[in-house]
């Protein structure tokens, strides 16, 4: 089936239309940058630039990053505060006139990952995060994801662990990659000791750069980076609109 893939950032908007039979892209991405906080409706008329560039009039998957609970936005850690206790499902469905299903960000990447990626086949305990503007997270045992994890926000040093470990921490503090790499070391171990994942992938664009950080991770867990790439995220939102 064909959908319309959307994967909101902090940074950018960007979409495709997929194939979820096979995970692929059936165009180029779109990509719509957004270097201040948008507005609901500004995010809305976004969303809606993307579905007119692919003349898209069918379902639509969305992945938000922040806690969504029936189609409602409860938290919002990088963007503007009023999308919370927003129905967006319903402020995304009137912008462009098609089916819309919404789903966190990290979940969405996690559920292409364990279709079509680095996850694909694995039953036990299996981690993702993806390491962007801030840190997203799905947990999946026995290939079903417990939803709306965010461990990116666990405490670490009194405060959250994605203000140290995120890759936007590494640029903003101008950091060497051994000196980042430590500190998310030590919060990898730290969700080890609580969760005992079998396998914890990374992701985010920072993925395709593992040679230069995996080296410095002492985890009990393998540690693999998301084989999707920057397209886990339109993969897995379109996954979300095939199963609304």
């Amino acid at each position: 089936m064909k959908i319309l893939g959307i994967d909101i950032g902090g940074s950018a908007l960007k979409g495709a239309p997929v194939n979820t039979h096979t995970g692929e892209l059936l165009a180029e991405r779109h990509r719509i940058e957004t270097p201040t906080l948008l507005t609901p409706k500004e995010m809305a008329a976004a969303v809606q630039e993307i579905a007119r560039h692919f003349k898209w009039r069918g379902p639509i998957g969305i992945g938000f990053p922040g806690v969504i609970q029936g189609g409602v936005a409860k938290t919002a850690a990088n963007l503007d505060k009023d999308f919370i206790d927003l129905n967006l499902e319903k402020l995304f469905h009137e912008a462009t006139g098609c089916r819309v299903a919404v789903i966190n960000d990290a979940d969405a990447a996690g559920m292409a990952e364990m279709k079509f990626g680095a996850g694909k086949g694995h039953l036990g305990t299996v981690l993702l995060l993806t390491l962007g503007t801030g840190v997203g997270s799905a947990l999946f045992y026995g290939g079903v994801l417990y939803p709306n994890s965010e461990l990116g926000h666990l405490p670490m040093s009194g405060h959250s662990a994605e203000k140290k470990v995120a890759a936007s921490a590494r640029k903003t503090k101008d950091l060497s990659w051994s000196d980042w790499a430590g500190t998310l070391d030590k919060y990898l171990r730290i969700l080890e000791k609580i969760l005992w994942p079998e396998l914890i992938i990374l992701g985010g664009g920072i993925s395709a750069k593992s040679d230069k950080f995996f080296k410095f991770l002492k985890t009990r867990a393998p540690v693999v980076p998301a084989q999707l790439l920057n397209e886990a995220g339109i993969v897995g939102a379109a996954l979300r609109g095939f199963k609304r």
